[in-house]
């Protein structure tokens, strides 16, 4: 009674002082159930998994990663923002309310970058942007594209073979292909 038992870092907290290669080991990739509210607030559930995504201007995928189904989608950000930042320069990590936390907008500004996270109403008031970072903020509707591209039109929506490994390789075809389109439409 009164003893204070030392809190456990979180998944998060704990990616801070790993390397690219152990926080995304620690990631779980087994087939599972997950939810989410849709834009109307319905729950959606699915079996399967998760690829988040970070693309570039011009809708360019750039590093894609496959989780399980059920992880919370800011426990991937630490390891995609390194894992990009490896490949390419950039400036700003864009990110909806659901990575609203302030070690994730540590480690971007660790990182050189500038974090433009929509603030999460449920962790205080609301915060509003810049109007700069607002106008910038606006250009992540790109990931929704990507991912609506992978869904509709280059397999990621029935993926028909079982196995994180299969599922990677069969999603990563059409993050290809969908990189390769649009590297295209930038030429011309």
């Amino acid at each position: 009674k009164g003893e204070e038992r030392p809190k456990e870092p979180t998944v998060i907290e704990r990616q801070v002082g790993q390397g690219v290669a152990e926080s995304l080991a620690q990631l779980p990739t087994a087939c599972d159930i997950g939810s989410k509210k849709n834009s109307k607030g319905f729950k959606e559930t699915w079996t399967g998994y998760k690829l988040p995504i970070d693309t570039a201007d011009g809708d360019i995928p750039v590093t894609a990663i496959l989780t399980s189904a059920s992880l919370h989608d800011s426990q991937a950000a630490i390891p995609l923002m390194r894992l990009t930042g490896a490949r390419v320069t950039y400036r700003y990590d864009l990110a909806d309310a659901a990575y609203c936390r302030g070690v994730i907008r540590a480690v971007s500004r660790q990182e050189g970058h500038v974090p433009l996270i929509d603030h999460n109403a449920r962790r205080g008031e609301k915060l509003e942007f810049a109007p700069h970072e607002a106008e910038r903020y606006q250009a992540r509707s790109q990931a929704e594209r990507v991912n609506s591209l992978l869904q509709d039109h280059h397999g990621g929506r029935h993926v028909r073979v079982r196995g994180a490994s299969k599922v990677y390789t069969h999603v990563m075809f059409g993050i290809r292909v969908i990189a390769a389109e649009q590297l295209l439409r930038l030429l011309h």
